[in-house]
């Protein structure tokens, strides 16, 4: 129960974080932080929760990132669904509360609430297959990061620093093609207060990362399996 509250929390923190900036921060007038911002603050969100909840419960945040570890022969696939049912509620509650203080300003309205997309609604006006693609490979290399940094082996105390630095990385990237994802909670959690067009295209959010963790999970697993 303490590694679920503990994903609850940090998935909360991560769509907060992540999607508040883009919501509420990024558009400002005089001090918005443009996309190069957003990605920084979801980097921000799981290098600082990977050092405060890292040691209880792992800090996944994400259910591609938790099948990923489980396909690496990391992680316990007793725990899977629990896990992925905790991200995903905390992911919503997260959501819950930006939606509570977004919409406390004047005139406010949803405009996607940083929900992903593709066609028409990707930031840029880029293809299913462009956005299947790209969710599908950036989801793989944060995975690879992930067990790379996070392997016996690894430099000790380094891996939040690498796998928020990915993250931010991965988002530089892929703003312009789905908004990001790389994690279905963090989609299932807009697309619930964006609905129509955001429920209709979540199905890519899950696909695509689920597909690119196990990829990596299997692949980190020949190449550098723990003994």
């Amino acid at each position: 129960m303490k590694k679920l509250i503990a994903e609850f929390i940090g998935t909360l923190w991560l769509v907060l974080g992540g999607c508040g900036s883009a919501v509420i921060a990024a558009g400002y007038p005089e001090l918005g932080i443009g996309f190069v911002g957003v990605a920084l603050a979801f980097g921000l969100t799981v290098l600082t929760m990977v050092y405060a909840i890292g040691h209880i419960s792992g800090a996944h945040l994400n259910p591609a990132v938790s099948i990923g570890l489980w396909m690496g022969g990391r992680f316990d696939k007793k725990e899977l669904l629990p896990y992925i049912a905790a991200q995903v509620l905390g992911g919503i509650a997260g959501a819950s509360i930006l939606y509570v203080i977004a919409s406390g300003k004047a005139g406010f309205e949803l405009n996607g609430f940083a929900s992903n997309g593709y066609g028409e609604h990707s930031p840029d006006g880029y293809s299913m297959t462009a956005a299947l693609v790209t969710e599908v490979v950036m989801t793989f290399m944060f995975l690879i990061i992930i067990l790379g940094a996070t392997h016996s082996k690894a430099p000790k105390g380094l891996a939040g620093l690498a796998i928020g630095l990915g993250l931010t990385l991965i988002h530089l990237i892929s703003i312009p093609v789905t908004n990001t994802s790389v994690n279905p909670a963090r989609s299932t959690s807009q697309a619930i207060f964006e609905g129509g067009w955001a429920l209709d295209q979540l199905w890519l959010f899950w696909v695509a990362p689920i597909v690119g963790a196990m990829i990596a999970g299997l692949l980190y697993k020949y190449l550098s399996p723990e003994e």
